[in-house]
């Protein structure tokens, strides 16, 4: 961590179901005009890095905004297997920080019958499951929560928690999804964002994320391959 902001709040998003989390992560990236402050290096994963635009993209990229205070754990990879302690990473984080809150970005596959578009919250502190209630978004009733957000709910310490989950139909990159969660937040937290070009925004990120991710894929295939060609 090259600065330690105090009294932020901590977002997390993480790519999850439709690649949601990843793909909001990136709009709020671009919105808020944040500073890059740490990252995180995990040596369990593939040693891989993407470049885009010239530039490299953080696998695990740890984000600032002093305008609203805002700290964002954004990840393009995904984190199968990693989520105990990618959960400890964000905790400690959240002390070190002083968070306020932690808020989770997540996709939720759509019911039977759903025609999707739909946003629900889970919060473990009432005065903020309130305040999504006073927005009209529904809390979440039933379900399973996986991945870092449900590792989070068994870890977390004396810091409130909120998860907000878009309903997505496939587990591919769904840019919709991403932009109800971003509508969400945007309310909950009043980052004044402009609804007009929101979409087309997390369709960009989407095409974006789709490309760094079929990238990785054939480069962790070519890795394989090399891998098997010494050991055969």
């Amino acid at each position: 961590m090259f600065k330690k902001p105090k009294n932020v709040t901590l977002i997390d998003a993480f790519p999850g179901f439709g690649l949601v989390g990843t793909i909001a992560g990136e709009f709020l990236i671009e919105h808020l005009g944040v500073e890059q402050i740490g990252k995180v290096v995990m040596t369990e994963v593939p040693a891989m890095v993407a470049i885009h635009g010239s530039k490299v993209v953080e696998p695990f990229g740890i984000f600032y905004s002093k305008k609203y205070n805002i700290v964002l754990l954004h990840a393009i990879m995904a984190s199968h297997g990693h989520e105990w302690e990618l959960a400890d990473i964000i905790m400690k984080l959240a002390k070190d920080l002083s968070a306020r809150e932690i808020v989770s970005l997540e996709g939720v596959g759509s019911g039977d019958g759903s025609e999707g578009g739909r946003a629900f919250f889970f919060a473990n502190e009432k005065k903020n499951a309130s305040k999504f209630e006073k927005m009209g978004i529904n809390v979440l009733k039933e379900g399973i929560i996986i991945g870092v957000s449900g590792a989070l709910l068994l870890r977390t310490e004396n810091v409130p928690i909120s998860c907000i989950f878009a309903e997505t139909a496939s587990n591919l990159p769904d840019s919709k999804a991403a932009a109800k969660i971003i509508e969400v937040l945007d309310k909950y937290l009043g980052l004044d964002v402009d609804p007009k070009p929101l979409l087309e925004q997390a369709e960009k990120f989407e095409g974006k994320l789709r490309g760094i991710l079929e990238q990785g894929a054939k480069a962790q295939e070519l890795s394989e391959q090399k891998r098997m060609s010494y050991v055969g």
